[in-house]
């Protein structure tokens, strides 16, 4: 059996994207006892400014959305990040084996901290070297597969190439894993700037579709996205047509079709609009059905996260341990 990590951020409501790029594969294909392992990063959410108890609001939120998308706790492990003391016990190990270079070459950093600085914030240091607490995140679980959109594969990539360099320098120690992509819908884009992904930290925006928007919200974001300009009728084309190519995207995810084959089916935007709408509303019905049965029990919720932890450090000790001891440290 293939070991996989994978894990979301507690830095906005999430979106369809997470949904269709992320929480569903886990669901139909990555849940096994023991050999996967699902994360809200908490501590991730600490490199930019925040409010704290938003942090603590959306953390929970998005550990009952795990749930309520059909992560079972009985097949895979669900915890927070900042309940398991590996994380950041490895990742001050990893940091001294990567370089200034790596860190600064990252393009969230480049990113995010241009958009930090034209706001007049301070960058955090935290947002230079989380990159390396996102590899021991990974690296602490001898992980060999980690399912992610396609704007992570650079993390991912950094993660092995520390792996790589602590083997060769200190001996043996860690699983070099690597990337899985869904097929379809890897990377959504905002409905009213389809060159950019639909973000959860982008606000409340009218081309971010959240999970758990009312369906008439759902259907007017939908129904008002950005198609493009032309007479070409509705064309699958991601680079000439981004704003269609999105929809069709979307309503192959959705339904289970090929975006090229679906196009063929339409002659005009408003009725692909409408079965994306239709569709997208009928994906997430029963995911916000049991949302709002898990949330008026966060006890159970908290008790799933509480042994999910326990599970995890049982896991990463062993791995971390083992690298304390690789690069030099005295055994306690």
């Amino acid at each position: 059996m293939t070991r996989i990590f994978s894990g979301i951020k507690p830095t906005g409501h999430l979106t369809l994207g997470n949904y269709l790029g992320a929480l569903r594969q886990w669901v139909a294909a990555d849940q096994r006892p023991d050999e996967a392992l699902f994360c809200v990063v908490d501590l991730h959410a600490l490199t930019v400014e925040h409010d704290p108890a938003r942090v603590r609001r959306l953390s929970r939120q998005v550990a009952t959305l795990f749930l309520a998308s059909g992560l079972d706790p009985e097949k895979c492990t669900l915890f927070m990040q900042s309940h398991v003391d590996e994380h950041t016990r490895l990742s001050y190990v990893l940091e001294c084996t990567a370089t200034d270079g790596e860190m600064r070459r990252m393009i969230q950093y480049k990113e995010k901290s241009a958009q930090a600085q034209a706001s007049g914030e301070g960058v955090r240091l935290s947002l230079l070297t989380y990159p390396v607490l996102m590899a021991a995140d990974i690296l602490a679980y001898g992980t060999e597969d980690v399912p992610v959109g396609e704007d992570q594969r650079q993390h991912v990539e950094l993660a092995r190439d520390l792996a790589v360099r602590f083997n060769q320098r200190y001996g043996h120690t860690f699983t070099v894993p690597k990337v899985t992509l869904p097929k379809v819908a890897a990377r959504v884009m905002d409905l009213q700037d389809p060159t950019s992904k639909m973000g959860k930290s982008g606000g409340a925006g009218p081309g971010v579709v959240f999970m758990l928007d009312e369906p008439e919200v759902i259907r007017k974001k939908v129904m008002r996205a950005v198609t493009d300009s032309g007479d070409g009728g509705v064309v699958y084309d991601r680079e000439a047509r981004p704003g269609v190519a999105n929809l069709l995207d979307v309503l192959a995810a959705c339904t289970g079709g090929d975006p090229a084959a679906l196009a063929e089916r339409y002659s005009g935007y408003g009725a692909l609009k409408r079965d994306v709408a239709d569709a997208v509303v009928e994906l997430l019905r029963p995911v916000q059905k049991r949302h709002a049965e898990l949330a008026a029990d966060p006890a159970a919720v908290e008790k799933v996260l509480r042994e999910g932890a326990g599970r995890a450090r049982e896991l990463a000790r062993p791995v971390v341990d083992r690298a304390y001891r690789a690069i030099g440290l005295l055994e306690p």
